[in-house]
Order: structure tokens, then sequence, then C-alpha cells
């Protein structure tokens, strides 16, 4: 049995690529569900590599610290199978979650199809080493497996339960420790043992060549959680971009385009789905949110991706029946249950919509919303 330590620096590198892969796989989904099949297809493949490579990521980052008395290498093929067999569980999770309506039952499947997939991806790539052999104890095993599965579902429950930015943020928090948990409790319970007459034939990967792989992937990593942490930073000035979730204090409103002019109301507002065009009566649309040169419509408990922008929107449904709240938002006050006055905006609530609980009120749009909701 031989001598087995860490290298604390690669061990501390090891959990910053599983929180960095976390929050980029979660972040990239925010608003998904909400997309045509087709990006929403994109989405979550990016998202699945994300994760599911950052798994990969960690663990070898975290091999790289191990420190035994002889020398070790790994078979890439098998190498090669640990990081597929990561990306496609994953995605598996992430295909239930944005295809599948989101139910607890899905939310659940979901973080068991995570808190399984780290654990398998584990052991295979431990599967991998050569000239020498890991053993594994029935207790290490289990206790592997059992962190990975409570951390998983609640990292995915977390993350899901509701789409903001703190959420994604606690999620990231609870499937980087998973990650890592899985990793050093299932090491705890692994011994190495020399493999007496092996020799280093044929094509194997050594510790050098991994750690190159291993940077280029971690490079890769940074920068996709680089661009994607960029939507926690503030708008700069005179840049539109839709808020980061439903915020407590509303912002600041900025200029807005000049509707475009069109020559009648237009009772219908059309939707994308799944490659089709549908239409939803506007009177049961509770509120429109602007994203990008796009904007969600919110009805009920449902979300859905309507091609027209903010300000197409705004001209073409019927008058008095939207108001502009914010610069982001137009509601629609026969939904609205609830209006809180605050220093100098407000803010509106809807408490029998499932997808929306409430909308900010700008300064300048005070006095409209107040006039449509009769407080004026």
């Amino acid at each position: 049995m031989l001598e087995v330590s860490h290298n604390g620096w690669l061990v501390a590198a090891s959990l910053a690529v599983a929180l960095m892969a976390g929050f980029t796989g979660l972040s990239l989904t925010k608003g998904a569900s909400s997309l045509p099949a087709g990006p929403r297809k994109t989405r979550v493949a990016m998202a699945a590599v994300a994760l599911g490579g950052g798994i990969w990521a960690m663990h070898f980052v975290a091999m790289l610290g191990l420190q035994l008395p002889i020398l070790f290498y790994y078979d890439p093929l098998i190498t090669l199978i640990s990081a597929l067999v990561a990306i496609l569980i994953v995605g598996v999770a992430l295909l239930i979650l944005h295809f599948l309506p989101r139910s607890r039952r899905t939310i659940t499947l979901a973080g068991l199809c995570v808190g399984i997939g780290i654990p398998v991806m584990h052991y295979i790539g431990m599967s991998g080493m050569r000239l020498c052999q890991p053993d594994y104890t029935l207790i290490g095993l289990l206790e592997a497996g059992a962190a990975s599965i409570l951390l998983g579902v609640a990292a995915i429950w977390i993350a899901y339960g509701e789409r903001t930015y703190r959420n994604i943020l606690l999620g990231t928090l609870f499937f980087g420790l998973a990650v890592f948990a899985v990793h050093f409790v299932a090491m705890y319970g692994t011994s190495f043992t020399a493999i007496e007459g092996a020799s280093a034939g044929g094509p194997l990967i050594s510790n050098a060549t991994l750690a190159l792989i291993v940077a280029v992937i971690a490079f890769v990593i940074c920068g996709a959680f680089l661009l994607s942490s960029v939507t926690l930073l503030p708008a700069v000035e005179g840049q539109q971009r839709a808020p980061l979730a439903e915020p407590d204090h509303p912002l600041e409103e900025e200029p807005i385009p000049a509707p475009v002019e069109v020559t009648q109301d237009i009772k219908s507002v059309p939707y994308e789905l799944d490659g089709r065009t549908l239409f939803v009566d506007s009177q049961d649309v509770t509120a429109i949110r602007a994203e990008g040169h796009y904007t969600i419509l919110y009805r009920g408990a449902q979300k859905l991706f309507c091609p027209w922008s903010i300000s197409d929107a705004e001209a073409r449904l019927p008058k008095g029946r939207f108001v502009r709240a914010h610069r982001s938002y137009l509601v629609n006050p026969a939904h609205v249950t609830g209006f809180e006055r605050k220093k100098d905006n407000g803010v509106v609530f809807f408490d029998a919509s499932g997808a929306l609980e409430k909308v900010p009120v700008s300064r300048s749009r005070l006095q409209d919303v107040r006039l449509a909701l009769g407080l004026v």
C-alpha cells in the first residue's frame, strides 16, 4: 500500500475550477426555458459541456495534486470516456429541466442525475490509472455517493427553485462543494498499490501531458466564467440590457426608443414555442418584460418568448390595456393585485401570477401607473 499526500495549492485550484464551472453552466441556462427549441438546445448543450467538463477538470486538477512515491499514468481512452460520461449525464439533467414541465419531481430527478454523474465520472477516471491500482472500501463508495446525491439535489433545487442570480450563486456553491466533496471523500476511502511487473508501454498520458490538457480546459472554463459573471455587474451607462431579476429596488429609467408606428391595435400577441408561432389574447397577459430585442410574456405560471421588442409591444397593443411601469416592463393593470409606494418609485404586485410576483415602477412612470390603477 502506497503512502498518499496532496498538494494544497492544487486542491484549492480544483475547488475554484468546480465553482467557476458551476456558475458558468447554471447561469448559461437562465431564461433558456422561454427560448424557442433551437436556441434552447444550444444553451443546454453549452451548459452541459461547462458543468460536465467542470466535473472532469476538477477531478484531474485534484489528481495532479495527488502525490505517490511511484510514477503513474492514465489511459487516454478511459480518460476521454470519463469526460464524455460527465457531460452526457449532466446534459440529461438539463434536458429534464428545460424540456419537461418544471415541477418538484423533475427538479429532484435532475438533481439525482447530477448527483449520480459526479461519482460515476470520478470512478471511471480513477479506473484509467496505470502502474498503480486504486482500491476502494464499501463505506467510502457509499459515503461519496450519498454526499454527491445530497449536494447535487440541493444545488439543482436552489438554482432552479427561483431563477435569480442569488439562487444561481448559492446553487453554484452547492455544486462546487458536491464535486469537491465527492472527490476527496472518495479519495479518503481509497488506497493505492503498485502493480508488480507493470510497464508504461502503449499510448498513456503522463502527469505532465495531463497538466497541459487540464490547464487548457481550465483556461477555457475561466474565460467562460468571466463572460458569464459580467451579467452581475451594473449596466454601463447608455447600454441596454434586461434586468438580472425582478429587483426589489427599481433601477433608474433609461431613455426609451420611440414606439414603432402602426395603423391599428393588435389584440393577439405572438409567441414562439417548439418552432411554431402561436398567439395569446393580450388581456390574458399579466406583464411584458424586455429581453434584448425581444420580450417575455407572463401569463399565469407561463413565461413565453415573444419576437416583438418592448417598443413594438407598446405601440401595437390596445391603448389603455398596458402601461409602461419601467424601461423593461409593460404591465396589465387588470392583473395588478397590489401597489406599494416607496420614496420616489414603487412596486406593483401580481399575487395571482405564478411566474411573476412583482414589477418595479420607476420614478418617471409612477404617475402613469397610479393613474391606470385609479389611485389619482
